[in-house]
């Protein structure tokens, strides 16, 4: 096994996850503004036409596979810290057999 590569490997898996956990939150943060903005255009419709029929409401953007693509981002760092950690325990274990 190289350790070089298993903690290069690591190391660039733990920042594409890091950089996948900073596009899910910010999509997220997008799509709650985006509802926030949503209710409000909807509550003011309804206030300034109170006597007319309701206004279909909009679909909220779901967040589902915004959530559920952090969660994933999240496993795969912490598989990829896990990665780190064996490759710096292995390095450790060969500098002590040598020393």
């Amino acid at each position: 096994m190289d350790i070089q590569s298993a903690l290069y490997s690591g190391m660039q898996g733990f920042a594409r996850a890091s950089a996948g956990v900073t596009d899910a939150t910010l999509e997220i943060n997008r799509q709650s503004q985006q509802n926030r903005q949503n209710e409000t255009e909807q509550a003011v419709a309804q206030a300034a036409a109170p006597q007319q029929a309701s206004v279909a409401p909009r679909e909220p953007a779901s967040l589902t596979d915004s959530l559920v693509q952090l969660g994933q981002e999240e496993r795969n760092a912490q598989a990829n810290v896990r990665s780190i950690q064996t490759a710096d325990e292995v390095l450790g274990t060969v500098i002590d057999i040598r020393v």
